[in-house]
């Protein structure tokens, strides 16, 4: 009887490991087959010829992409906007995850302001107005256009104060006894050992500022001022005359197609969040459930 037990949790847990291979691979497939198409020719592209490796294998639409300093504008841009942008959403969730997390004898007009913030969470003005506001402040064309209109995330506030609500209160209560106030509370007690939540959140904040082109694109008025993204969205090849190249720049042209172009800018923006990623991964799941859950 115990080896039958035996034997069905090993075959349920090896059917497990099974489907969860079979998902991993669906889910690496269509990133795999971005990259091949990125360095295959143009007629292998076209044809839909590329499987899972690549066809005429070539770096032209990289060199391409990469030989625009347009290109190097937009990631310097965008570059900014993640540290800025990610600072400030970090800095204003804790700072006001922090006294909602406190009971309402602590803080009286709690209440209050959680109604305010799930209410933004469920309704907004809609994109006029938003634009309106922008451009009244006149911070149009600018970086602050980018990052102050989500420098506070409801989303990441409402997990980071669970999270804290989950903190056993003996620690504040034996702070308070040895005259800590509520700034060391914070900076000593809490967010030491909040690590996963705030990991979980700066990779939502990262994500975000990186993946976000809609709002560079009505926001910005030079293309020099669009943020990666939105430059990639925009990105086309313009070919105005052919007679002043060179046969080499002429075949390098020839090789390069939509298809692989696209499949290039794909390749690039993608990078930084898969080398951040690893890094912060560790933190998420463990963050993302404590954060989420509040009994």
């Amino acid at each position: 009887m115990v080896q039958s037990q035996s034997f069905a949790a090993r075959f349920a847990y090896g059917c497990l490991l099974a489907c969860l291979g079979i998902v991993s691979l669906l889910c690496l497939a269509p990133i795999w087959y971005t990259i091949a198409v990125s360095f295959s020719d143009k007629s292998a592209a076209a044809a839909n010829a590329v499987t899972l490796l690549p066809v005429g294998f070539n770096f032209s639409s990289y060199g391409k992409l990469l030989s625009d300093q347009h290109f190097f504008q937009a990631f310097g841009v965008t570059f900014q906007r993640v540290l800025l942008g990610g600072a400030i959403n970090f800095l204003l969730s804790v700072i006001m995850a922090y006294p909602l997390s406190r009971d309402s004898g602590f803080f009286r007009s709690r209440s209050i302001y959680m109604w305010f913030l799930v209410f933004t969470m469920l309704f907004n003005a809609g994109l006029i107005p938003w634009y309106i506001v922008i451009q009244k402040l006149h911070l149009l064309d600018s970086i602050w256009a980018l990052v102050l209109p989500g420098a506070v995330p409801a989303f990441n506030v409402i997990l980071l104060m669970n999270f804290f609500r989950g903190i056993p209160r003996e620690l504040d209560e034996a702070a308070f006894i040895d005259g800590a106030g509520h700034g060391y509370t914070l900076l000593k007690i809490y967010l030491p050992i909040s690590l996963p939540a705030l990991a979980t959140i700066t990779l939502f904040s990262i994500v975000g500022h990186w993946n976000s082109f809609f709002d560079g694109l009505i926001l910005m008025n030079k293309p020099e001022h669009y943020p990666l993204q939105t430059y990639i969205q925009q990105l086309v090849v313009q070919i105005n005359s052919t007679s002043t190249l060179d046969p080499e720049q002429i075949k390098q042209i020839m090789q390069i197609s939509t298809k692989t172009l696209n499949a290039a800018k794909i390749v690039i923006s993608m990078l930084p969040i898969l080398i951040v990623y690893p890094f912060l991964q560790r933190f998420f799941i463990h963050g993302i459930v404590l954060g989420s859950v509040k009994e």
